[in-house]
């Protein structure tokens, strides 16, 4: 009886090892996202939000840049028409995003080229560095995903 649990002991093992090893590599591959907003399209700024929000949910650390109309998000004055089915905006969702610990910028050339200025924007929404959001770009742990 005892070789018997043995071996179904060990078949398990080699059974189940490979999906042990996948799963580890796919937390290491993606343990950091910048998600890069340019679309004016309020359904794919709010379907990049929703997208951020879930892989934040999956413990990634999730970072928006926000370039041209897709910066305007970050004007406390916008105000986006709701998106069905849950009836929120892309600002409520990139708020959310926020919250849950990401940093959310506008590019370098946003401000000086809307006419807009730091005190325009939402409580916390930092004006991204060239350099820094570059080396994100570049680093191995990061998936950068454009919008």
């Amino acid at each position: 009886m005892k070789k018997r649990n043995y071996a179904a002991l060990i078949l398990g093992v080699f059974l189940l090892a490979p999906l042990a090893v996948q799963a580890a590599g796919h937390e290491q591959a993606g343990e950091k996202a910048l998600i890069m907003v340019n679309s004016d399209s309020l359904m794919t700024q709010g379907m990049a939000m929703v997208l951020g929000n879930s892989m934040q949910g999956q413990g990634v650390q999730v970072d928006v840049l926000l370039c041209d109309q897709a910066a305007d998000l970050a004007l406390q004055e916008t105000t986006s028409a709701e998106l069905k089915p849950n009836d929120v905006t892309p600002e409520q969702l990139m708020m959310k995003l926020q919250q849950g610990g990401a940093t959310i910028s506008v590019c370098a050339l946003y401000l000086p080229n809307s006419g807009n200025d730091m005190d325009a924007l939402r409580e916390g929404v930092e004006v991204a560095a060239p350099p820094a959001i570059a080396e994100q770009m570049m680093a191995t742990d990061t998936r950068v995903f454009s919008f």
